[in-house]
């Protein structure tokens, strides 16, 4: 409905189950290559652009970029597409997003996988109680100046967005999967197009009209799994998160992996995530 033209990209024939995965900032599409190529046998397998990545379009205002929007992004997507229910699945960002569609529209969502990020309500209600987490999330505050914060993403040949996936403190740890030199230039093609930062960061500059949320029950079948040594997001909100899920959850913590897990422990992430698919239909049937 909202008349933008979305970029994804698909594995697995048409009309098997859907799984929708959505990635977080700063990643596009590629951040799931690994999973595509894993589910593809049972699935109808779908990695999108967000609204304002990659060749997803990217609407110029602020304003366009709320969460409401990016809810309904989801819901219509999932409708273009000729579904009416997925297995959903979000990194970062992208997690933060698949909460709310999960609490919004439960009918759409057969069972929820998050990757490091909390529900919702943890993160505003945790990130008030523990400064250490507010300095970890300082830069969702230095997103809000509008030009400043696209422009040091690009300085230096884009030597922060560089770092952010390959150095000691935020990178792929030494018994991770390190991103490839084709990785990491497909990263740079991405965000080097002129303008391809304002859409990512807009997203964050929403962030403070839509949060606390009305509601917050999430009712399918939810399993989080967690980088221990992530350097944005505290492992404490991992377990709290179980509050909100009134249905099965599991928790799993990788302790040697990075925020970037789904990239950097690929073999356990997909191993994890075929355990819980199954383990639940099992469960049904019984």
């Amino acid at each position: 409905d909202s008349g933008l033209r979305f970029h994804y990209v698909a594995a697995g024939e048409r009309g098997k189950p859907l799984m929708l995965l959505l990635h977080g900032f700063p990643e596009f599409w590629y951040s799931w290559r690994h999973q595509l190529r894993e589910f593809k046998s049972e699935y109808r397998v779908v990695a999108l652009d967000l609204r304002g990545y990659g060749e997803t379009d990217a609407p110029s205002h602020k304003e366009n970029y709320k969460l409401d929007c990016l809810i309904t992004d989801i819901k219509d997507i999932l409708e273009s597409l000729g579904y009416n229910k997925c297995v959903l699945i979000g990194h970062d960002w992208g997690g933060m997003i698949a909460w709310l569609v999960a609490i919004c529209y439960p009918e759409m969502v057969t069972k929820l996988i998050v990757v490091n990020f909390p529900h919702p309500s943890v993160f505003t209600e945790y990130i008030l109680r523990h400064p250490s987490q507010l300095i970890k999330s300082g830069y969702y505050f230095f997103f809000q100046m509008p030009w400043f914060p696209e422009f040091m993403f690009t300085v230096n040949d884009f030597k922060v967005l560089k770092s952010l996936f390959t150095s000691q403190a935020t990178g792929i740890g030494r018994k991770g999967c390190r991103l490839t030199a084709e990785d990491i230039e497909a990263y740079l093609y991405v965000f080097s197009q002129p303008g391809a930062l304002t859409g990512p960061i807009n997203h964050y500059r929403n962030i403070f009209s839509c949060l606390p949320l009305q509601h917050h029950e999430v009712i399918m079948p939810t399993l989080l799994l967690w980088g221990e040594r992530d350097a944005f997001m505290e492992v404490e909100m991992a377990e709290i998160t179980r509050i909100y899920v009134k249905n099965h959850f599991r928790l799993t913590i990788l302790s040697e992996a990075s925020h970037w897990l789904q990239q950097d422990q690929p073999d356990i992430v997909n191993k994890l995530i075929w355990t819980f698919l199954k383990e639940e239909t099992t469960r049904k049937r019984e």
